[in-house]
């Protein structure tokens, strides 16, 4: 018993820390708040929080689940979990953990939103176009609800109905956040290059600090056969944010383009190592091993990309057909 108000003492000390630090001191010292007083309320759900913030919305989701069974009713920590897993495209964790929420949250558009969309992915399409019509009702004309409404469609890859939407909202506000970002989705979908980088441009004056634009310029200047833009493009987003997958992939297939083999590979490497389900990333690694004659890297990266296609086509099958029964079951 000696020993443990000089530890409830360091914990609080770490808490006070933490309060006015960046994401990543802040969850080292509640981390460390938490080793040394493991009971202490709001812990779990500020370390969610942190990770929220840092984009880590997988490493933010077990912090909200202990904060959720110390506190059923916490709906802060409750939103946020169900955030992080639309997030990351578990729609059915998002909808089980969201809609306990609607009687409070019913008026807000962004759970609207939300809900609507991953009624939409589970192909729930009468309970989606009723959270969609109820974030009409909501918010009625507002610029805001026209760019929710063109995500929606967009998410749902309706895009005539999402380019319609999101041309009225940067129309009626030119400074909405993200709408310019998302208008320039639907013309990059629609392969009109140059009307989407003038979005993404205009997106990057609303919301500098955000890496997204950047990332997609990035991508038409290597459709472009523009190389060194690409580059500066992609740089720019992950100075923002270190974790952007398809910038680091698109560093890598820029510097190939451009002869730099080897500069290509540790860039492709980390991108692979960030979303091993990529296909796509596997085979541009193996085709870069190939170039450089490390054949045996080479062919155990194409043969993934291989197998991740496959098993990719056989899901695909399986949504359009069902799945088969095992062999000798019979059919009912």
């Amino acid at each position: 018993m000696e020993g443990r108000p000089s530890r409830w003492i360091t914990a609080f000390c770490s808490l006070r820390r933490a309060a006015g630090l960046g994401a990543d001191a802040a969850i080292e010292s509640f981390q460390r708040a938490q080793e040394l007083a493991p009971n202490v309320a709001g812990i779990d759900l500020n370390l969610g929080l942190a990770y929220y913030r840092k984009r880590d919305y997988r490493l933010a989701v077990p912090y909200f689940d202990r904060a959720l069974k110390a506190e059923r009713t916490n709906a802060q920590a409750r939103y946020l979990k169900g955030m992080c897993h639309f997030t990351t495209d578990e729609y059915s964790e998002a909808v089980k953990t969201l809609e306990p929420l609607y009687d409070n949250e019913k008026t807000n558009l962004d759970y609207l939103f939300v809900l609507g969309i991953c009624y939409g992915k589970l192909q729930r399409e009468s309970e989606s176009a009723r959270a969609f019509e109820q974030m009409v009702r909501v918010g009625a004309d507002s610029p805001h609800m026209h760019l929710l409404l063109g995500k929606a469609y967009l998410d749902l890859y309706l895009n005539q109905k999402a380019q319609s939407e999101l041309e009225t909202a940067v129309a009626v506000d030119p400074k909405l956040p993200y709408a310019h970002y998302n208008l320039g989705v639907v013309y990059q979908r629609l392969g009109e290059l140059g009307k989407a980088a003038k979005q993404f441009d205009l997106e990057r004056e609303n919301t500098p600090k955000e890496p997204w634009s950047y990332e997609n310029l990035g991508t038409i200047y290597l459709a472009q056969d523009k190389p060194d833009a690409a580059i500066a493009m992609f740089r720019k987003a992950l100075a923002l944010s270190a974790r952007m997958t398809q910038s680091l992939a698109g560093l890598g297939k820029a510097y190939v383009r451009k002869g730099q083999v080897a500069d290509a590979i540790p860039y492709l490497e980390k991108a692979v190592a960030l979303e091993p389900g990529s296909s796509g990333i596997h085979y541009q690694l193996g085709q870069a091993y190939s170039k450089i004659g490390r054949r045996e890297e080479a062919q155990k990266e194409l043969a993934e990309a291989g197998r991740l296609q496959a098993e990719a086509r056989e899901k695909q099958e399986e949504r359009i057909s069902g799945k088969l029964p095992a062999p000798g079951v019979p059919v009912q």
